[in-house]
């Protein structure tokens, strides 16, 4: 069966059954080529996708997926979706949906030869070798994923899109006597025009080798600016914070918050899927629901939490269209471009400027905002970087950190990780710094 007769197929018999459902189609295609001594050592192509049912069938709701579009694996799909939600026991709902149309978002972006992403790999990996501090390169790379959606529903969703990213990185050892330094950093980009092999390894190679001959940090309390690929990883964990599915479990400290002051008033935090060159914009979200610009937190006013359409109706707020899904999972809420909005304020005078925190997945509580993170940075003094710091943790509380903001740089930088997540410069009044 084509797509299009495999979810005509299961929305009619679904409704021969009495059941409302959900068909999510995805389907991944990830192009990966690594770099090492001038030699491409891997190319490597694959495909990944299937059709992933929500059903509901006397008020509860169960999943399941499969891989190809069979009448008798749709049928079997279709089935099992349906006995897990009499099983289940979960309560649910499918939203009222609505034609969404089909959207290309990413257009001729990933169109160029394999030749000349090839060439690419090579360049960057070839550029990182050239810095006489250079000790070993680790890898250079180039990798690019496409990603189709296609959403339809018993209660009249209908859409699709397509969208995709490029980006380019690599990972290098420096040493300038007996100090080394392993650096590592990508860029993405909507196509591959828009990146610049050359332009990412130098921006690679001078964040490493700042790094070198590093001092050791005594321990106090310093005035911190945070560079924003630090920012990032600290928003990726204050996002799980802003999810109504955390709120209704009992897992966000911003429960029963909507309209306090939780940040400082410098503050605006966004998530946009409509974007027009944003890193994961989409048009609508796993449910059907459009997509559209939500201020989370507004100059440090918390306003909602993102929704999907059950987290909405729970907590009687307004559905921000952020329902996520893959189709082999379930039902959840996850922001597309969160990011705070730039002041231009900032001007660095004394402290620690953060580069990059490690270990987020085991410093940093996404429910109690607490974290305690090993951290790479740079003494500060007098509007310059004066030398590299390490062997020191920085801990504290996210939601104070935030209230901490004094200033913020004028240009956002992005990293994905799972979201999108951009952030300025971001200068702290005071953090804790465990050192020597």
């Amino acid at each position: 069966m084509t797509l299009e007769e495999a979810k005509g197929y299961l929305l009619r018999r679904a409704r021969e059954l009495g059941l409302q459902a959900e068909v999510l189609f995805q389907e991944e295609r990830e192009l990966s080529l690594r770099a090492r001594q001038g030699v491409l050592e891997e190319i490597k192509e694959a495909r990944q996708g299937g059709i992933g049912l929500r059903v509901v069938a006397g008020g509860k709701v169960g999943y399941a997926y499969t891989e190809e579009l069979s009448e008798a694996a749709l049928e079997w799909a279709l089935a099992e979706a349906r006995d897990n939600a009499l099983l289940s026991g979960k309560g649910g709902f499918l939203p009222e949906g609505r034609p969404l149309g089909s959207h290309d978002l990413l257009g001729e972006g990933l169109s160029a030869p394999l030749e000349a992403k090839k060439e690419a790999a090579l360049a960057l990996e070839r550029t990182l070798r050239e810095d006489p501090r250079t000790r070993s390169v680790l890898m250079g790379g180039y990798q690019e994923r496409e990603v189709r959606v296609a959403l339809a529903s018993t209660q009249g969703a209908e859409g699709a899109f397509r969208t995709g990213l490029a980006g380019m990185g690599g990972s290098l050892v420096m040493g300038e006597g007996a100090s080394l330094k392993q650096g590592w950093d990508f860029r993405l980009a909507k196509e591959f025009h828009a990146l610049d092999p050359g332009r990412t390894a130098l921006e690679i190679r001078e964040r490493t080798a700042r790094l070198l001959n590093a001092r050791p940090l005594p321990t106090g309390r310093y005035r911190a600016y945070l560079e924003p690929k630090a920012m990032a990883g600290l928003l990726a964990v204050f996002a799980q914070a802003l999810s109504g599915k955390n709120a209704l479990e009992g897992k966000s400290r911003l429960l029963g918050r909507i309209g306090e002051q939780v940040a400082s008033p410098l503050v605006t935090l966004v998530d946009d899927p409509t974007l027009e060159r944003g890193l994961l914009s989409r048009p609508f979200d796993a449910e059907g629901t459009p997509a559209r610009r939500t201020v989370v937190i507004e100059k440090g006013v918390f306003k909602t939490f993102l929704h999907n359409a059950e987290t909405a109706r729970a907590l009687g707020q307004e559905n921000t269209g952020h329902a996520h899904r893959r189709y082999r999972g379930t039902l959840d809420v996850a922001p597309s471009n969160l990011y705070l909005e730039p002041v231009g304020n900032l001007a660095l005078t004394k402290g620690v400027l953060i580069t990059e925190f490690m270990g987020l997945h085991a410093g940093a509580n996404s429910v109690s905002l607490d974290f305690s993170l090993q951290a790479l940075g740079l003494w500060v003094e007098e509007g310059a970087a004066r030398y590299a710091v390490e062997n020191f943790a920085v801990s504290g509380n996210l939601l104070e950190l935030l209230q901490a903001v004094e200033a913020l740089g004028d240009r956002l930088e992005w990293e994905v990780l799972g979201a999108a997540f951009g952030s300025p410069v971001v200068a702290v009044a005071e953090l804790s710094f465990a050192g020597t």
